[in-house]
C-alpha cells in the first residue's frame, strides 16, 4: 500500500512512519518544505502525481494561543489544507486521515465526550480544526476523522517540558482543574492503522484511557522518573492564556468500542512505556 503522510516532521508523523515502516509499506512523507497543503495545485498536482492509495494528514497549526491571533493562517492549514488533502484524494479514488482535536468541544460538560456530542470549540484553534473535520467529510466519502488530545511521542510535548523545567526548578506549579487523558502517539498510530486496515470509515474519538489533571500528569512523570521536584497544584486563573483551555475534555472512543474495538491502552500504561523507551530516565 502507498501511503502518503503529511506533517511527517511531527510527533504522530514520526511515529506512523515507524510503524508502517516495519510493514515495508510504501510510504511518501512530507512536511511544510515538501507539499504545502494550503495550495491547492501543489496538492493536486503532487496526489495525481504520486498516486497515494491513503493520506494521512498530521500536518497542522496547533499553535493554540498563536492562532487567536494568527486567525488567517490558523484556517488555511487546519481547514483549507484538509479540504485540499480530501479533494485530491477523492479524484484519484484514496482515503483520507484527518487527525481532529478535542478543542472541537466547550469542555463544560463534566462527563466522557462521545462522537455523537454536540461541538461548541471556544477558540480559533478549534473552530478552525472543526471546519477541517467538516470540508473532509464533504469533500472524500472515504475518510477517518480521528480526534485526540494530551499527545505526546518524539518532539516537544509536556512530558519532556515537565522533565527539562525540574533540571533548573526545585518546585513546579501545574494546573489542577482541566481534565483530559495523556494519549501516547504508539498507541493512536496503532489505532489509526487497524482503521485504515479495515476500512473502518467514520468519526473517532482516539485517546488513552482513564483521566487525569495536567497536575495528576506531572505528578505521574516525576513518580516515574525518579525526579524529587515539589510539585504544586493550581487554577488555570493563576496561568491566564490568550486561548481557554478545556475544563473537561476527557474522550470516549465510544465508536471504536462499537466496531473495531478499542486498543488503546491506560494512560498511564502507555506513559510508562514511552518513558523507558525515550531513555528520559538517563537524563
Amino acid at each position: 500500500m502507498k501511503i502518503l503522510i503529511t506533517g511527517a516532521n511531527g510527533q504522530l508523523g514520526r511515529e506512523l512512519t515507524t510503524q508502517y515502516s516495519r510493514r515495508n509499506e510504501e510510504l511518501i512523507l512530507t512536511d511544510v518544505a515538501d507539499l504545502d497543503i494550503t495550495n491547492s495545485k501543489s496538492v493536486y498536482s503532487f496526489v495525481k502525481d504520486k498516486k497515494p492509495q491513503v493520506i494521512i494528514n498530521c500536518a497542522a497549526h496547533t499553535a493554540v494561543d498563536k492562532c487567536e491571533t494568527d486567525v488567517d493562517n490558523a484556517y488555511r492549514i487546519n481547514t483549507i489544507g484538509p479540504k485540499n488533502l480530501a479533494q485530491a484524494a477523492y479524484e484519484i479514488g484514496a482515503e483520507i486521515v484527518q487527525v481532529s482535536t478535542d478543542y472541537v468541544f466547550d469542555g463544560e460538560k463534566d462527563k466522557e465526550l462521545i462522537e455523537f456530542d454536540i461541538t461548541n470549540p471556544q477558540t480559533v484553534y478549534g473552530s478552525s480544526k472543526l471546519q477541517g473535520e467538516n470540508v473532509v467529510r464533504e469533500m472524500n466519502p472515504k475518510h477517518y476523522i480521528i480526534r485526540t488530545a494530551w499527545l505526546y511521542g518524539d518532539g516537544n510535548n509536556f512530558v519532556r517540558t515537565m522533565i527539562n523545567l525540574s533540571k533548573n526548578n526545585s518546585t513546579l506549579k501545574v494546573v489542577n482543574d482541566q481534565y483530559g487523558t495523556p494519549t501516547s502517539t504508539v498507541d493512536l498510530s496503532r489505532a489509526i492503522i487497524k482503521l485504515v486496515d479495515d476500512k473502518n470509515y467514520g468519526l473517532f474519538h482516539g485517546t488513552c484511557k482513564g483521566q487525569c489533571t495536567w497536575y495528576d500528569f506531572a505528578k505521574e512523570i516525576f513518580r516515574l522518573s525518579g525526579i524529587d521536584v515539589n510539585v504544586v497544584p493550581c487554577t488555570t486563573e493563576e496561568f491566564p492564556r490568550p486561548a481557554k483551555r478545556p475544563k473537561y475534555s476527557v474522550l470516549k472512543n465510544y465508536m471504536m468500542e462499537l466496531t473495531t474495538g478499542d486498543i488503546f491502552r491506560s494512560w498511564e500504561e502507555a506513559l510508562a512505556e514511552y518513558m523507558g523507551r525515550e531513555k528520559i530516565l538517563d537524563r
